[in-house]
């Protein structure tokens, strides 16, 4: 905290009221509160676009120590609408650093408040459920809670048509393209580059799409797979996105990832729901059934798909040791299987990297 900081609240829409300090843009923020609990990683947090329309609070108490790199950016820009921390490291330490937390947030136009005790917002949210707030240093809290409440609800709005891609595009390649064993068009519902960067370390030739992209067009491009990415907000909005899966499932090998997850759910009259406070953290158990064997995934979501209402050919293929929710589906005939967990990580363990390899294994039998 600095000394010309100015006094800020963030008001949640129950009314609750916690106060601390400005630390970034100053402008009023509004969203979905969120928490998150990595220790490390508030780079790839702030820029995951699956965080669009929300305000971010890890959980870890001091953030920034490190400062900000030209290395772990998910996407060209901050995602999150605010951000929030129990304490802010003005002065990071990391060779790789080129300015700081405080400073990024200012050139972006981010919001954060620091000095709030984020246990205290933690165990709300995890009580009460995940709740629309707004972080304002110009406001009485009766001023704030006034406005917070003609904000439209975080569910309400289709966020995946403000952060996708515009024009399709391809993705930087490590090797020839004459070289590429696949072609992968990754319809873009809020893509995070590490999803990218691994597929390329593979040696696929990428192209990325918007999600308004027809299933027609998509075939017009001769993937050899389709790739469903992550992405923010309720998967009910996006029936445009779900007609184009259920045009696909039957024509090409498909994976989906987190929200790729619930559209291919949606694509087969599967349906989902909201998730009192969300799984969003690099720390999450995960239980593959087919193997046994345990894994600790990074996640970052709201909604989970319902096992009571499996039915065209799915199957669960994973589940969250914590709450016993679906973390992987799995056709029994068709070429298709999703995840609702990140197996690129970024932030988090990077033991789940092998399920690239399998998507190209499964396009290889296919083939």
């Amino acid at each position: 905290m600095g000394q010309i900081d100015k006094k800020t609240i963030l008001a949640l829409e129950d009314g609750s009221v916690f106060y601390g300090y400005s630390f970034g843009a100053e402008a009023d923020a509004h969203g979905e509160v969120v928490f998150n609990t990595s220790m490390i990683g508030y780079q790839e947090m702030l820029t995951d676009p699956s965080y669009a329309g929300q305000i971010v609070m890890p959980t870890y108490p001091l953030i920034g120590n490190y400062g900000v790199n030209n290395e772990d950016f998910e996407s060209a820009k901050i995602q999150v609408r605010g951000f929030i921390v129990r304490e802010e490291c003005s002065k990071p330490n990391h060779y790789q650093s080129t300015k700081s937390l405080r400073q990024y947030l200012i050139e972006n136009g981010i919001t954060g408040i620091s000095n709030v005790d984020t246990r205290a917002i933690t165990r709300k949210l995890r009580s009460a459920g995940v709740m629309m707030g707004i972080i304002t240093s110009d406001k009485t809290p009766e001023q704030a809670l006034k406005k917070l409440r003609k904000m439209p609800s975080y569910g309400s709005t289709d966020y995946v048509k403000q952060i996708t891609t515009n024009t399709p595009y391809h993705w930087r390649l490590e090797l020839d393209d004459s070289k590429a064993p696949y072609h992968i068009v990754v319809l873009d519902c809020g893509l995070k580059y590490n999803i990218l960067r691994l597929l390329s370390y593979l040696g696929c030739r990428i192209t990325a799409v918007p999600a308004s992209t027809s299933a027609r067009d998509i075939l017009r491009l001769k993937p050899d797979g389709v790739l469903l990415s992550p992405g923010p907000g309720d998967p009910q909005l996006l029936d445009y996105i779900v007609t184009t899966v259920r045009q696909l499932v039957d024509k090409k090998p498909i994976m989906g990832i987190c929200m790729g997850n619930q559209l291919i759910a949606h694509a087969f009259g599967v349906k989902t729901f909201k998730l009192k406070f969300g799984h969003h953290g690099s720390n999450h158990p995960i239980r593959d059934l087919a193997t046994g064997r345990i894994h600790i995934t990074a996640q970052n979501h709201g909604y989970a798909v319902s096992p009571d209402s499996l039915k065209g050919g799915l199957e669960v293929s994973h589940i969250n040791l914590n709450d016993g929710t679906v973390e992987g589906l799995r056709h029994k005939e068709l070429p298709i299987f999703s995840i609702q967990y990140h197996a690129e990580a970024s932030p988090g363990p990077l033991d789940n990297t092998y399920l690239f390899q399998e998507f190209l294994e499964m396009i290889r039998i296919t083939k």
